[in-house]
């Protein structure tokens, strides 16, 4: 049954109107999208819990979530406790012996660099690089500044704090009713719309699962392999080199070339010889490999996930709008958008417009 004009300018209003109340509520709206983020990556692992008998005795919901839930506050405290200290000292190493790289870049590479592109290469200034990058890093480490920036304004502190609080709260409950949750919102939906609905949001269940649960995974994954391979080739920089490239994974071979890219710069800081970049091209080259033939058709599957293009495009669009709730919902958006676009084809290409045209 196709809606009326009326319906269909109802629906044009509603979502207008939503998207408005969502460009003025982003700041607000933050801990919520950052916990159903995780609600949603921790959803299948509850499930699953529920559906596990051990000697007769199952687990309820609730107790279900307090496993994830405690399982997933572990991990991230650990990652906390373990990587913040671990960069702050491999960018403080680095920044120690930052003048002795200047130094060698305007000893031994400008003075080549002059010979085939003439004069207009100018050598560093040192000094003002130097005063630059310690005026930024002098005063603490990474926590410290982050503190410091925070606390210069008491509104910004107490929203940091209402976040770090009501996030794990919020994630707790969205948890334990998430089924719920689901079961309400397609009651929402009118009867006869109701299986186009369902398939809908089983297509779009999985083109998210694809992003927000295999793509993370692939993405924490790599970075590890990443910094575990730059850490064996010596590189002072492979935790933070690492990690990055491994966080940008998420559009295909960016975070291989970004990693490439910095990490060849570092090794050529460090250990001055072109001969040291073989191993960091080995890394990279490794970890690719790992990727397509392990990580993605494990964890992320054969589902059609979104080109490249549209994920920068996503991702950009989300945090020019929105800022970084902007950049949290920018996939997930742009993966329900994707659904309904490919099923909008779908119609008119089996439309008597279509056909008849």
């Amino acid at each position: 049954m196709e809606m009326s004009d009326s319906q269909k300018w109802l629906l044009l209003a509603f979502v207008a109107g939503f998207g408005g109340l969502l460009y003025l509520l982003a700041p607000v709206l933050m801990p919520f999208a950052v916990a159903a983020i995780l609600a949603y990556l921790g959803d299948p692992l509850v499930d699953r819990l529920e559906t596990l008998e051990l000697r007769g005795w199952r687990l309820n919901r609730t107790l279900a979530v307090i496993v994830v839930f405690s399982g997933i506050i572990f991990t991230i405290a650990a990652l906390l406790v373990v990587i913040i200290p671990a960069l702050e000292y491999q960018i403080g190493e680095f920044i120690d012996k930052l003048p002795s790289y200047l130094n060698w870049i305007n000893k031994a590479v400008i003075p080549d660099l002059q010979k085939y592109f003439g004069r207009s290469i100018r050598p560093l200034r040192e000094e003002q690089l130097l005063n630059m990058i310690r005026n930024h890093w002098q005063n603490g480490g990474v926590g410290e500044n982050l503190l410091e920036s925070v606390s210069h304004s008491g509104a910004v502190l107490i929203g940091w704090v209402m976040n770090l609080v009501l996030i794990p709260v919020i994630t707790f409950y969205l948890l334990r009713d998430w089924d719920e949750l689901v079961k309400r919102i397609h009651d929402l939906f009118p009867r006869r719309a109701a299986g186009t609905v369902a398939k809908l949001a089983a297509e779009a269940d999985d083109v998210l699962g694809a992003f927000m649960r295999g793509q993370f995974y692939v993405m924490l994954a790599l970075g590890g392999i990443y910094s575990f391979g730059l850490w064996l080739v010596d590189l002072e920089l492979a935790l933070v080199i690492g990690m990055m490239a491994g966080l940008v994974s998420f559009v295909p071979y960016m975070g291989a070339i970004t990693g490439i890219v910095f990490a060849c710069i570092s090794a050529l800081l460090q250990f001055q010889d072109a001969m040291h970049l073989l191993p960091v091209l080995i890394v990279f080259a490794v970890g690719q490999s790992i990727e397509g033939m392990l990580l993605t058709p494990w964890l992320v599957g054969n589902k059609i996930g979104l080109h490249p293009v549209a994920v920068m495009f996503a991702v950009m669009a989300g945090g020019r709008l929105f800022g970084f709730l902007g950049v949290l919902l920018a996939l997930p958006v742009a993966s329900v958008v994707m659904v309904l676009l490919r099923h909008i084809h779908e119609r008119y290409t089996f439309s008597g417009f279509y056909s008849n045209g």
